[in-house]
């Protein structure tokens, strides 16, 4: 029965133009469903989840003070898309702890590469490594996603970014577009951000006020139009982060049920579809991770 399910979520997606890392997983239990769970991809703004983590870690240990004053500059940004101190016109100071917030509920990447220049890339791989999570490789700021072919294009033409972006893909997951390359680019797969889930759901590395903290961030989360309709209600609560870059659509989060159940959540996804706006592969991919999730609470 499982096994048909999940030949035609595949083919679901492989019609709606999709390929994808799924996996969902029972917090208590362990028992999971997924496609293609090992598969990795550029991560784009999930990396912000394990920089909060990092970053919140540095506080406990009293390397950082979260009230500390950042000065966020002016990120000038013209085209859709960012937030925050992206949109910002003149420069601002922020306590640390609220350029958290900004970075990972608001997903204001000026107020993440704020946070890397206190903790660079290599050093929050240093901290996933410390607390026992492998598969997520952080190797550059923010401020190079804003760096692809997509911002040399008119608006009317960054469908041609798209198109680069599908068709020069290798086959070992290599790409031209250096932010495409799980060799050079922040990655992961659906796997190691469940497991970044399960523990700052179910701690035990990750120090317990960490985990609280980010858990409420990423409930906090501002961007809800990709999975969270299809968890959200008024018996659930769903906690995530998403990320996009060109043809990349993801969301990582936990969907938690009144009756105590709760489930991690993974999708990460990319379009054969040249365009930038694709409210059907947000839609597509809830459904697939929804379906998932029903599948794995029948069980």
């Amino acid at each position: 029965m499982t096994t048909g399910v999940l030949r035609d979520l595949r083919a679901v997606l492989d019609d709606g133009g999709l390929r994808g890392s799924f996996l969902v997983r029972d917090l208590d239990t362990g028992d999971e469903l997924g496609i293609d769970p090992e598969l990795e991809f550029p991560v784009a703004s999930l990396v912000k989840v394990p920089l909060a983590v990092a970053t919140l870690e540095r506080v406990e240990r009293g390397e950082l003070d979260p009230a500390a004053p950042v000065v966020l500059a002016p990120g000038r940004s013209t085209i859709p898309g960012p937030t925050g101190a992206s949109k910002f016109r003149h420069p601002a100071t922020v306590a640390l702890e609220d350029v958290l917030y900004l970075s990972t509920s608001v997903s204001d990447s000026v107020a993440a590469d704020a946070l890397f220049t206190l903790t660079p890339p290599a050093a929050v791989t240093a901290e996933l490594r410390r607390l026992g999570y492998d598969g997520i490789a952080v190797r550059h700021l923010m401020q190079d996603l804003v760096e692809t072919p997509a911002e040399r294009f008119a608006p009317t033409d960054v469908h041609l970014a798209h198109s680069l972006a599908i068709t020069a893909a290798t086959e070992g997951r290599g790409h031209p577009v250096p932010q495409l390359d799980i060799s050079r680019a922040n990655s992961g797969s659906a796997r190691a951000f469940v497991d970044l889930l399960h523990g700052l759901w179910r701690p035990t590395t990750i120090t317990p006020a960490v985990a609280a903290r980010v858990r409420e961030l990423m409930r906090d989360n501002v961007l809800r139009h990709r999975l969270a309709p299809d968890f959200m209600s008024d018996a659930t609560r769903w906690s995530s982060k998403t990320g996009t870059l060109l043809n990349l659509r993801h969301e990582v989060g936990v969907v938690e049920h009144a009756d105590g159940q709760a489930y991690a959540v993974a999708a990460l996804t990319e379009s054969r579809v040249p365009a930038v706006v694709q409210p059907g592969a947000e839609a597509l991919m809830a459904q697939v991770a929804r379906t998932l999730r029903d599948r794995l609470r029948m069980c």
